[in-house]
């Protein structure tokens, strides 16, 4: 049995430092993604598409681990929050804030594998927001990120920091605001949250 230990692999850019912010060059991944928009606080839409996202996952885990002798981790949750003037995105409009939720895929998830995938959770679990889903391949280049403890509600004082980092090391905010979950708010108190928040940035 070959294993992926994508958390190794990628610990650069899923475990960054807390205390200070870091530049990174994103390569291209494979992502399985949907899209949607609104606060995800209060919208069924999202939680429908989350887990619909975590469906697929595992199944691409145990399909290809069953036939191809091939394990991997599933990988965080992470979000792409924007608004179409990304100068009025804040914490205060959630409700005009559009997404695009995903989890990381190795290469070895191919576009007939993953819809092989979608077709048997589709009939095994029935949930038609599955049919949404799509596997894409999304490049974000350079960026700035820091880990960030505690409650989503209470990220704003570090995204505004990360970003008066961006505009001091003389780039400016390009592309879409990112958040990668590796807490379940399920099962973790909120302080203990943690959550790396990224900025893609390039030069003026």
């Amino acid at each position: 049995m070959e294993k992926l230990d994508l958390k190794k692999t990628l610990k650069y850019l899923y475990e960054p430092s807390a205390r200070a912010f870091s530049v990174v060059d994103v390569p291209p991944m494979n992502f399985i993604m949907i899209d949607g928009h609104g606060d995800p606080n209060n919208s069924p839409e999202y939680a429908e598409s989350l887990q619909a996202l975590y469906t697929a996952a595992y199944t691409l885990k145990f399909k290809i681990k069953k036939e191809l002798a091939v394990d991997f981790p599933v990988m965080a949750s992470e979000g792409l929050w924007w608004m179409d003037d990304m100068r009025k995105f804040s914490l205060a409009h959630k409700d005009d804030w559009k997404w695009t939720m995903m989890i990381m895929q190795p290469e070895i998830v191919t576009p007939l594998l993953f819809a092989q995938a979608v077709n048997e959770a589709t009939k095994k679990k029935g949930q038609p927001v599955l049919s949404r889903l799509r596997l894409e391949r999304y490049q974000e280049g350079l960026a700035t990120q820091i880990m960030y403890f505690g409650s989503y509600a209470d990220e704003g004082p570090t995204i505004v920091r990360l970003h008066q980092f961006i505009e001091e090391s003389g780039h400016v905010r390009f592309g879409k605001h990112h958040e990668i979950y590796l807490g379940d708010p399920r099962r973790t108190a909120p302080e203990k949250l943690r959550t790396v928040i990224r900025q893609p940035m390039r030069k003026p």
